[in-house]
């Protein structure tokens, strides 16, 4: 029986499917450790196949490559060093579980199985999986270790049975997406009650990085068993930390260390939009992005987000101009793309509007002017950047905020044409908000450049999608403050409209609102995937049917 033990925690991204690349980096961080004079180093959750592998758990190629991956990890711990807890998935009677093992010694010595299987908002395990049983600690130098898995610590009966059947530190390792205020929640709402509930300290290990429409912040830590905070990794980084325990007489204590400070919002927000659209872009091999540049605020921020995210090399704008675009705006886009630093070109759409006003004049021809033909530029826009990104490769990123896209304020195969929107769950004023801080920061992962990265003239304007003369948003749309107000209150908390008049809103503006969100879910169900920010993004967690008659008032 040991009095001390270092314990490395393994801070990682992960790649879905790419097993032997997952098992390699974990190799590799494992030689670290053993730099680090550690006992132990700890992955977070499925770290060996990624997290979420959604379907792919039920390929059986996909399982029996995992379980001899697993095998080789395991023959590699009989050189002497530090021991693994790898998380990935298994069979066990038939039955599929998502767990984690300990490899040492050259084997795999133990195997211990998530308990709660998450079945809520962005999470449907109950489908894929089977529950374990309430786990019981392994031994592990002759120290009991509890192993609760991501959902396991939001429930206390996982971590009282581990406590009851002798645990002395719980170790739970993660794939906890991000979401606005989730480290909070996280540490003292669940973690630091675990620990004084139990006694036991727990070190808490999340995954970094972007898989599709979620991302993963990292910001692991470790509470002791008074709650105290012992340790505090970075967020929004892959780290590595070597934590030092020691067994006191009150039980078992991790040493003060590291306590990094996590990201402020906006900043949050702004990195998750960031890590997000990198690990999409580079994992599906895309060279770089292109986007229309407009001259608004939210083709401005995504080109920063951009820049950000693979360097402004890598982000081509294109100002597509029609006869109803200001002068103001083809000099706001400019300036905006010399602030960043990336490619700009500008491709006029007076040509293609001229040909589609021909070839549709007859059958038109006693038909009024109406928003058809605002969607026909449109259109032409999405039409041309689709060809830019066939042409020559870099994937087309859409603009469109949520504020828009719950009102359907935006053209089906025109502007929402493209690979990925990394404004897809951000209200119009968190636009503003982001445009506001970025100007006067730059990010912590930031590849753009220090600076301002738009004029000020960008966020002070009026928005207006400028396909009529004159046009402003707010000649069909409330003002933003009040439109997400209600959008709040209808997407994110589910309220009806008696709720929101009682509240103060305009009855017939709530009506028409609540109307324009039930019509918009056909457009949502074509648009392309983004970060998910909130705990109701559109797609993973907020599914309502296209076909649906039922009104709140």
């Amino acid at each position: 029986m040991t009095d001390s033990l270092s314990i490395s925690l393994a801070q990682l991204n992960q790649s879905v499917g790419d097993i032997a690349g997952n098992a390699a980096a974990m190799l590799a961080a494992r030689e670290r450790a053993r730099s680090a004079g550690a006992d132990l180093i700890v992955f977070p959750e499925m770290q060996l196949v990624g997290y979420p592998a959604e379907d792919l758990v039920l390929k059986p190629a996909f399982v029996a490559r995992a379980a001899e991956q697993l095998e080789a990890m395991a023959q590699a711990t009989a050189d002497g060093g530090p021991a693994m807890l790898v998380g990935s998935i298994f069979v066990r009677d038939g039955s599929l579980h998502n767990g984690v093992a300990l490899l040492d010694s050259g084997r795999i010595a133990e195997v211990r199985f998530k308990h709660e299987l998450p079945n809520y908002g962005t999470f449907d395990e109950v489908r894929l999986f089977q529950p374990g049983p309430l786990p019981e600690p392994v031994v592990f130098k002759g120290v009991m270790i509890g192993l609760p898995i991501c959902e396991d610590i939001w429930h206390p009966d996982v971590c009282r049975h581990l406590a009851d059947f002798g645990a002395e530190l719980l170790i739970c390792i993660n794939g906890s997406p991000y979401e606005i205020d989730k480290d909070t929640l996280r540490i003292d709402g669940v973690a630091k009650r675990r620990a004084v509930d139990t006694g036991l300290p727990l070190a808490y290990l999340n995954r970094v990085g972007g898989q599709d429409e979620l991302v993963f912040d990292g910001a692991s830590f470790v509470v002791n068993g008074d709650g105290s905070l012992a340790v505090q990794m970075n967020d929004w980084e892959e780290q590595e930390v070597t934590t030092h325990w020691t067994r006191t007489a009150t039980g078992w204590r991790c040493d003060k260390g590291q306590i990094a400070p996590l990201a402020d919002h906006p900043e949050d927000i702004y990195c998750a939009m960031v890590l997000a659209l990198r690990d999409y872009v580079d994992r599906n091999r895309f060279p770089g992005v292109v986007l229309g540049l407009s001259g608004g605020i939210d083709s401005a921020i995504c080109a920063a987000i951009a820049a950000d995210a693979l360097g402004p090399d890598r982000v081509w704008c294109v100002m597509l101009p029609s006869r109803f675009t200001s002068q103001l705006s083809l000099d706001l886009a400019t300036d905006c793309a010399r602030m960043i630093g990336c490619r700009y070109d500008t491709i006029p759409i007076a040509p293609a509007v001229d040909a589609f006003d021909t070839m549709l004049e007859g059958t038109f021809a006693d038909a009024q002017v109406d928003i058809t033909e605002e969607n026909v530029q449109s259109r032409i826009r999405g039409v041309t950047l689709m060809a830019l990104s066939n042409k020559f490769g870099p994937m087309l990123l859409t603009t469109g905020n949520k504020s828009e896209m719950s009102v359907g304020y935006a053209t089906i195969y025109g502007d929402m044409a493209g690979g990925y929107n990394p404004l897809k769950d951000a209200y119009k004023m968190t636009v503003f908000a982001i445009s506001k801080w970025r100007n006067a920061h730059r990010p912590k992962i930031g590849l753009g450049p220090d600076g301002p990265v738009m004029p000020d003239g960008i966020i002070t304007r009026p928005p207006s999608a400028e396909l009529r003369p004159d046009q402003k948003d707010e000649d069909s749309l409330p003002p933003y403050p009040v439109l997400d107000a209600l959008l709040l209150g209808l997407v994110e908390h589910e309220k009806s409209v008696d709720q929101l008049v009682s509240e103060g809103f305009d009855r017939d503006v709530v009506v028409r609102i609540e109307r324009l969100l039930n019509l918009a879910e056909y457009k949502r169900r074509q648009a392309p995937p983004g970060v998910k920010l909130g705990t109701r993004n559109f797609g993973r967690d907020r599914r309502y049917p296209i076909t649906n008659a039922f009104r709140s008032a």
